[in-house]
């Protein structure tokens, strides 16, 4: 027997309970990993609540790094040994061990620690379809990013910096600003205090962005639109304040025939020669130092519920990892 998270019904962090369970052998096309450590991410909380549904009983957490123990039938990319990690569906990453589809385990480098592999998969991939394919930036350009002083935000810092795209980042405090100025973004913008679509207007001369990156959702869609310069790209890839309600398609005509897109990771990695591409890219920016991956906050796996509280609280900053 070993240890996991499990829920059996939808709900708060009180739903999560930290279980034996048997895991088997893994099957064809499947490995079987003991992991080191466990990413956390917001969409936890999505499966979590209900709001992004799934079978019941069900597991939690989407990446993790740890050791191939076990492959299966026609699994030839990794052997047991290798040291591996990952960012995928299904959700059951909250797990001492775990069976998962091997096509998802990327080989982790050797001067990648586990710790760093668990906490940059989910967050460090995003980073880069949002900034290399969703919208590839150039340098030389100016650009909104939402929650700049998250797990995501803090990587989209110093890749911004390393592409020489200015950054205009938006957060919820002085404390946080000063974290995200220190990884690289431009300007601040604390909305708590100030209205950022007039700060977007001034920072660009009235101009606006060439493109918003936002997983906040409700409470900044409309303001993200209004920061767009004609012909400008809306990338709406969360939605931490709640889901974006329906609008009128006249909202982007009205704003100079803006674009929008809702991707998300798992489309971007959905082919093993993506996967692949994407990171390689990653383990390069965090090698090179470009991008150095903050954990600043851990917690045991039978401490995850706390884990949820503090994250839905926005007490975090950067990357936060469970120790199974």
């Amino acid at each position: 027997m070993t240890k996991a998270i499990r829920i059996s019904a939808t709900g708060g962090p009180e739903v999560m309970e930290y279980v034996d369970v048997e895991v088997g052998d893994p099957g064809p096309g499947q490995a079987r990993i003991r992991q080191k450590a466990i990413g956390l991410n917001y969409i936890d909380i999505y499966y979590r609540t209900g709001a992004y549904p799934q079978p019941l009983p069900a597991g939690l957490g989407m990446e993790g790094a740890g050791v191939v123990e076990a492959v299966g039938e026609g699994v030839t990319h990794i052997k047991p040994g290798d040291r591996v990690a990952y960012a995928c569906q299904p959700p059951g990453a909250y797990a001492e061990v775990r069976v998962m589809p091997a096509a998802f385990l990327v080989k982790l480098p050797d001067a990648i620690d586990f710790e760093t592999g668990a906490a940059m998969m989910l967050q460090g991939l995003t980073v880069q379809y949002l900034l290399r394919r969703t919208y590839r930036l150039q340098g030389g350009e100016t650009i909104l990013f939402h929650a700049a002083a998250g797990g995501v935000g803090l990587i989209a810092c110093q890749w911004a910096r390393a592409l020489g795209v200015t950054m205009i980042g938006t957060v919820g405090s002085d404390e946080k600003a000063a974290l995200a100025k220190a990884h690289g973004c431009a300007h601040t913008i604390n909305y708590n205090k100030e209205n950022f679509v007039q700060r977007v207007k001034e920072i660009t001369g009235g101009k606006g962005v060439p493109v918003v990156y936002d997983s906040i959702g409700k409470d900044t869609f409309i303001g993200s639109l209004d920061c767009l310069a004609p012909l400008s790209m809306m990338v709406s890839f969360g939605s931490a304040s709640g889901p974006v309600p329906p609008f009128s398609l006249q909202e982007l005509a009205s704003r100079g025939s803006l674009y929008i897109t809702r991707p998300t990771l798992f489309t971007h990695i959905a082919k093993r020669e993506d996967l692949e591409n994407m990171a390689t890219e990653l383990f390069d920016m965090v090698q090179s130092k470009k991008v150095v991956i903050e954990i600043n906050q851990r917690y045991a796996l039978k401490d995850a519920a706390q884990a949820h509280r503090d994250l839905e609280a926005r007490k975090t900053t950067g990357s936060s990892i469970l120790i199974p």
